[in-house]
């Protein structure tokens, strides 16, 4: 039975510290969450796709990307692994974790975390300020983006797989088709090979 299991009282980070390295676990609102299993191949390489899409243009803007499993510790009793985040405030990196809300979280979904990336992290992320949270639907090829207005997120975007992401905190441009390993859109095909007639 996993550590975090054994016991029914509020989790928080101290506990979390002790459960055994083997084990990955998220902790919202001192509920304790099993991250087991690992995620799929196809939901890793769609992370590191993204991943390198905003990774070289976000540390020139003095930006940190990471990737999972990186603790965010919100408080005691929020500690979570975003699969893709990034930080624009020094302060906020540690040598052992994140210590408050990133910039950007991108979250790939899978039918077993779907539900917890709806409801239970974007209440989390919007509670503690972050500006932009994107969850990835990686079976159904499009994305939800959450940008927080008054404190609050207002109603998801949605982009499809045959689209561009330009995120709101950076100026990056993720070519969907591409994060996805789909053919381009015909328009973009038009385009590249006039681009190459002249």
């Amino acid at each position: 039975m996993p550590f975090a299991q054994r016991t029914n009282k509020k989790s928080c980070y101290q506990d979390y510290l002790k459960w055994p390295d083997d084990e990955r676990w998220e902790i919202i609102d001192g509920k304790a969450y099993d991250m087991s299993p690992a995620p799929k191949v196809r939901y890793q390489k769609i992370a590191g796709k993204i991943y390198r899409s905003i990774a070289d243009i976000s540390e020139t803007k003095n930006c940190t990307p990471f990737l999972a499993p990186t603790d965010v510790v919100f408080d005691d009793f929020n500690v979570v692994q975003p699969d893709i985040f990034i930080v624009c405030y020094k302060n906020k990196i540690t040598e052992d974790n994140i210590k408050g809300a990133p910039n950007l979280i991108i979250e790939i979904a899978s039918p077993s975390t779907e539900l917890k990336d709806r409801r239970e992290k974007k209440n989390l992320y919007e509670k503690f300020g972050v500006n932009e949270y994107i969850i990835v639907f990686p079976e159904r090829e499009y994305l939800e983006r959450y940008t927080l207005c008054n404190n609050k997120y207002e109603a998801p975007e949605i982009f499809n797989w045959d689209e561009t992401l330009k995120l709101k905190a950076f100026d990056i441009e993720i070519s969907l088709w591409e994060i996805f390993e789909k053919e381009p859109p015909k328009k973009e095909k038009e385009d590249n090979e006039k681009t190459g007639e002249q």
